[in-house]
């Protein structure tokens, strides 16, 4: 028997109020709700004979009517444009964190523990993605080491992985060269076979400063984005006119080989450090080119967010590292993420909180290639409902939310809060290590890296 019941009055990101019919897990219609409707009004909900929302959730979904959600928030499902699953040691005993101040120093560090930790890659990406799932993340692209020590094990059991969550989670996998191309031997075939057993992106890292020849490493990884048609992510933590130039050199491969909208750039803290007109320049490029920009809201310098859009550049946002060798924190909470960007950049207004947003949801989604995302008719009935009444107030102020699938409630999850003294400004980068960058998301849990200190993000 078919199972067909309406969400009623439910409040879009845009401000709109509607109804959302739902029919076997899929939506079927999204209609907007008369303008002089208040959704607060006390028995509107009853006079339509639907249960309360929080009744229909404390049944399981099983109630076959109608259900009122008396202008909550409703969002499709989170998106995390980047994140490391193989990397976590959730699911594993807690692992004192080994600074480094170099990203060199912390790549021999994440070595060194990944021979000390016994629990397997797979059971930990799983009880990350297990977290991501719980608190709203429907689709995520997570980059997976392809070095000359896990080889493709990592990759391989991360693939499993995918194929397991298919039902929950959309996962994109970057087949990632945390060790560096120029500088591994072996490791471009391996980027190669990697593509061949199914991951969907290649990546890179730190062309000229890590691996040292920008030129060569940007060669391999762009003749094999060609060779497989997959998309490419390349992690840029370089700053000033380095940075600049990087981002330059891979905005004109993107161009020359028809690649718009194929191609991000994770971090770009280069842009945070350059002159306004050199940024407006860089970003013109990068939005010429169809280049994306993914941020997590770094402690130091960042992209500017609201100046890239402006200049049409695709900005995203994701987790990065989730309690791994490179940073101790994190429950893999996107609205967190969102809340976090929105402090570091300034955001005060409702427009620019809404963008904050729109980097966890539209625009990640837009970055990551998703066709059909969105609360449209013929989509499964993946929702995210959020106490709030708007885009802004969600993510401002923590608020629990519950996550449905397929039209059946699965979780609700409160979101983290963060604790920050307010006006208070990011650590300037350390003049001692001009080509790295402090610690980042410090602020997503209330906490302000050391500025003398520079330890990186992978």
């Amino acid at each position: 028997m078919s199972h067909t019941f309406t969400l009623h009055r439910g409040r879009l990101a845009d401000g709109r109020l509607v109804d959302l019919r739902v029919v076997d897990g899929a939506l079927t219609e999204v209609t907007a709700v008369g303008p002089g409707a208040d959704p607060s009004a006390r028995g509107a909900g009853a006079a339509l004979g639907a249960v309360d929302f929080d009744a229909w959730v404390a049944d399981g979904g099983a109630y076959r009517g109608p259900v009122d959600l008396a202008g909550r928030l409703v969002l499709p499902p989170l998106v995390n444009g980047h994140v490391h699953l193989d990397k976590t040691f959730v699911g594993a005993p807690w692992q004192p964190h080994r600074s480094g101040a170099t990203v060199a120093e912390r790549v021999a560090h994440e070595r060194d523990l990944r021979a000390e930790v016994d629990v397997p890659v797979a059971h930990r990406a799983a009880a990350l993605a297990e977290l991501l799932v719980a608190s709203g993340t429907g689709l995520a692209r997570t980059h997976v080491d392809v070095d000359p020590d896990a080889r493709l094990a990592h990759l391989e059991q991360v693939l499993t992985l995918r194929e397991q969550l298919v039902d929950v989670l959309d996962l994109q996998v970057v087949a990632f060269p945390q060790s560096g191309i120029v500088t591994a031997p072996g490791v471009a075939d391996l980027l190669d076979q990697g593509l061949r057993l199914g991951a969907d992106v290649v990546g890179g890292l730190d062309p000229a400063g890590f691996d040292g020849d920008a030129q060569q490493h940007l060669d391999v990884v762009f003749a094999l984005a060609e060779r497989h048609g997959a998309r490419v992510d390349i992690h840029l933590h370089e700053l000033g006119a380095a940075g600049g130039e990087q981002l330059r050199l891979i905005a004109e491969r993107t161009a020359a080989l028809g690649l718009h909208g194929r191609v991000a750039v994770s971090h770009a803290y280069g842009l945070g450090t350059l002159g306004a007109e050199e940024t407006r320049r860089c970003a013109d490029v990068l939005a010429s080119a169809g280049v994306a920009v993914m941020t997590n809201g770094p402690a130091g310098p960042m992209p500017p967010v609201l100046l890239l859009r402006e200049r049409g550049v695709t900005v995203f946002s994701g987790t990065d590292n989730v309690r791994d060798a490179w940073w101790p924190y994190g429950d893999g909470d996107m609205l967190t993420i969102a809340r976090t960007v929105a402090y570091q950049q300034g955001f005060r207004s409702d427009d620019e909180l809404g963008v904050a947003l729109d980097l966890v949801t539209g625009s990640a989604a837009r970055a990551l290639g998703a066709a059909g995302y969105g609360l449209l008719p013929g989509a499964p009935a993946d929702l995210v409902v959020v106490e709030a009444t708007c885009a802004a107030e969600a993510v401002a102020a923590p608020a629990r939310r519950t996550v449905v699938r397929s039209g059946v409630p699965r979780s609700s999850v409160a979101t983290t809060p963060v604790s920050v003294p307010d006006g208070t400004d990011a650590p300037e980068p350390s003049p001692a290590a001009p080509t790295h960058h402090p610690d980042d998301s410090a602020v997503g849990q209330g906490l302000r890296p050391d500025p003398r200190l520079t330890p990186s993000r992978s």
